[in-house]
């Protein structure tokens, strides 16, 4: 679960509306599925599908597992991976309280989760998904240029689809395939890649829309060779 965030107090605020708005429905201690709903604070940075790495690892199979061994995650910290731990509902409970106190140099900045029947259910819904008792779907919220989670960027429609990018002075000019040219502050576009079965085809970059204005963006390339070729550098 380690890793290095930037959402920690946007996931703090949210667990603190969902324990008010579903604290009086959870009436047995771990309760999975009122564990659920507050998972839903940890859906920006953590997947319970399997192999499905994020900011942070995927939590399926987390259940009795050595903490900092996700298969197939490479950003743990050194803490992390330096400590004999077994995630459990005694360690668990533990990390999500304090993940700084518990493993000091931990890269996740997360502050924790006050309220223990919050960590209660929410380790009973981790326990009930590594055991196959719980469903590992995950809702999405909101269109392709608002997600919290992946999305299959190989499927994108032509708004997502770019074509051409050209860039002059402080901006960058973004040509989608339905025929539209988006300008954008040089320090508001991101450059990323996605090399994941979700990611977008080579040679075939995605834009994806952010920021609370609507003025930022990311182009998800396949590959890292790809960005400065694509890239022109032109003023026409």
């Amino acid at each position: 679960m380690d890793h290095k965030v930037r959402c920690g107090l946007a996931s703090a605020t949210l667990f603190a509306v969902l324990a008010l708005a579903t604290g009086n429905d959870a009436n047995a201690a771990g309760d999975p599925k009122h564990g659920a709903q507050v998972f839903q604070a940890c859906i920006a940075c953590h997947s319970v599908k399997p192999g499905e790495h994020m900011t942070g690892p995927s939590l399926a199979g987390i259940w009795n597992r050595k903490a900092g061994t996700a298969e197939g995650f490479l950003r743990y910290s050194d803490a992390l991976k330096r400590v004999d731990i077994v995630l459990n509902e005694a360690t668990l409970d533990k990390w999500l309280a304090n993940p700084e106190q518990f493993v000091p140099g931990t890269s996740m900045t997360f502050p924790g989760v006050r309220e223990s029947k919050d960590r209660e259910d929410v380790i009973a819904y981790l326990r009930a998904v590594s055991e196959g008792k719980a469903s590992r779907a995950e809702p999405r919220r909101g269109g392709m240029m608002m997600q919290s989670g992946k999305v299959d960027l190989k499927r994108a429609p032509p708004a997502g689809q770019v074509v051409s990018i050209s860039h002059c002075g402080d901006t960058y000019a973004v040509r989608t395939a339905d025929g539209k040219t988006s300008k954008v502050w040089e320090f508001n576009l991101r450059l990323k890649t996605d090399s994941s079965k979700d990611g977008p085809q080579p040679g075939k970059p995605v834009i994806v829309g952010a920021g609370m204005q609507g003025d930022r963006a990311s182009v998800v390339f396949a590959a890292p060779a790809e960005i400065s070729s694509f890239i022109k550098q032109t003023c026409r």
